[in-house]
């Protein structure tokens, strides 16, 4: 990939056979109505493909065949083996078509191709692996009884797994929630972000590639109003998991109540703090860290670090670092191999970026960035953008803007700084800079997040649970737990002659 040019990846974008129907029962199909919608490289506004617009009757499709495939067992009760045997072989036909794969999230959602090729496409493989090894490594239980009694506790899979994932991380999130709910048993009806349905719906096909059997994993590509909401409410749809916003993810709980009581496990906002202390020596990987937790993929990142609390004494010193940083990452050609921060996803959530940045050049120090560009005269692109000496009390400190502005906030004492750290919404992920191993012990505990990553950012493997607390969700993706979310614990009491 390190050999690649420009022209190369453009030239493999332009061979690209895109998939453009939705994936139900094994084949691909149009909508039902026959509708399509759009599916634009925020790059340049080119048109990728006509993809189809699924609405309520496709999804009643797409349960059905999930549910007839449950209930018959084709892979619900298939051995432990076989199914590990069917997800190995997804994860390996995911890296032979590692380039392909990569280049459907670059041109879809404007992440750069680099990134893709190194991050998010081999992620996806690794995580199916991951998830595919543990199959046949989870033993159920045998509960203490007394003689003549045998208590089995079992985890059998739900049923029919709705899934609906967002446009910032298209392949990844789709694999994050289907990985699993697979490696469980279950069937599985994908609605992938309608910014960025294409990698889902190639992902559908490699997994029948695989041997996963028909039935087993749809892709109903479509809008939230019309194919999220139907799965929400859908009667036949035993679990719903979710990432993707606070409003939305509350929705979807009060659609479970509307319908019928399905689980619902939703991974929603963030405003992430970073906490640096003085006691930090190494102030350059604090810098490249803390840029990094902005910036990277645009700062399109639920747990992105937005919040950059910073002990007054090292403030300007590290500000200036951060400056440096900002000005040698700005946005550049998604498909160029050197380009660190691409397009944003469209021109809605653009628009929304710049009316933060614009409102916050009134209330703080705007130190770099803040403006909208374009990239060869085209394109949805924000500059990198640092505001100094924020109010803990502003909309850019508060509220999250899901884009490349990082606040800057001074603080004076440790518990200052952990208590505006936990004075928000939201609960997802934090992370804290010192050399001292007590404080960085004492300030871990005393932060009300999901994930705490000290001397690093947005620290997370496939070993380790990912999600949040307070508004940003109770829901888990990644490590054994997260199969917790896709089955249930089954009890079977036999009597026998002792």
């Amino acid at each position: 990939m390190r050999d690649f040019t420009l022209q190369d990846w453009l030239a493999k974008a332009a061979a690209l056979d895109i998939r453009r129907q939705a994936f139900i029962d094994g084949k691909f199909t149009d909508a039902i109505s026959g509708k399509t919608f759009d599916s634009v490289n925020p790059a340049d506004g080119a048109v990728l493909a006509p993809v189809a617009e699924c609405d309520a009757a496709d999804v009643d499709l797409a349960v059905a065949a999930g549910r007839r495939a449950f209930d018959d067992g084709r892979w619900s009760r298939m051995a432990p083996g076989d199914r590990k045997a069917v997800l190995l072989k997804l994860a390996d036909l995911i890296r032979a078509n590692l380039e392909e794969m990569a280049l459907l999230d670059c041109l879809d959602m404007g992440k750069p191709i680099t990134d893709a090729m190194t991050v998010d496409a081999p992620g996806s493989a690794h995580f199916f692996q991951w998830y595919a090894e543990a199959i046949d490594k989870i033993y159920d239980e045998v509960a203490p009884t007394g003689p003549g009694d045998l208590a089995l506790v079992r985890r059998v899979p739900l049923g029919v797994v709705g899934a609906v994932v967002p446009w910032n991380f298209p392949l990844d999130m789709a694999t994050w929630k289907s990985a699993a709910a697979l490696a469980a048993g279950n069937s599985v009806v994908l609605k992938p972000a309608e910014q960025s349905p294409l990698s889902a719906l190639r992902l559908a096909e490699l997994a029948a590639e695989a041997g996963v059997p028909d039935g087993v994993f749809n892709v109903v590509p479509g809008f939230g109003a019309t194919a999220g909401r139907a799965l929400g409410l859908h009667m036949d749809v035993d679990c719903l998991a979710f990432t993707g916003s606070t409003a939305t993810g509350k929705r979807f709980m009060e659609y479970s109540g509307q319908s019928n009581l399905k689980q619902v496990w939703p991974e929603t906002g963030g405003k992430s703090p970073n906490l640096v202390f003085a006691d930090c020596e190494d102030l350059e990987a604090a810098a490249d860290m803390a840029a990094f937790g902005i910036f990277f993929n645009q700062g399109e990142v639920c747990s992105a670090n937005s919040r950059l609390y910073v002990e007054r004494s090292i403030k300007d010193a590290l500000v200036e670092k951060l400056i440096a940083r900002a000005e040698g990452m700005q946005p550049g050609d998604p498909l160029e191999p050197a380009t660190k921060m691409g397009a944003i996803v469209d021109e809605k959530q653009t628009q929304g970026i710049m009316r933060f940045v614009e409102a916050g050049k009134q209330t703080a120090d705007l130190v770099t960035g803040g403006a909208r560009v374009q990239v060869n005269g085209r394109g949805c692109f924000v500059q990198p953008t640092i505001f100094s000496e924020v109010s803990h009390d502003d909309a850019l400190a508060r509220d999250e803007i899901f884009g490349p502005v990082l606040s800057v906030i001074p603080f004076d004492t440790e518990d200052e700084a952990v208590t505006m750290a936990n004075d928000s919404i939201y609960g997802l992920a934090a992370s804290v800079w010192t050399d001292n191993l007590s404080r960085a012990c004492r300030v871990s505990d005393r932060l009300h997040v999901g994930t705490v990553s000290v001397n690093t950012v947005d620290a997370l493997s496939a070993q380790t649970p990912f999600g949040g607390m307070k508004q940003s969700g109770f829901g888990r993706d990644l490590s054994l737990h997260s199969l917790d979310k896709y089955s249930a614990l089954k009890t079977t009491w036999i009597k026998y002659k002792s």
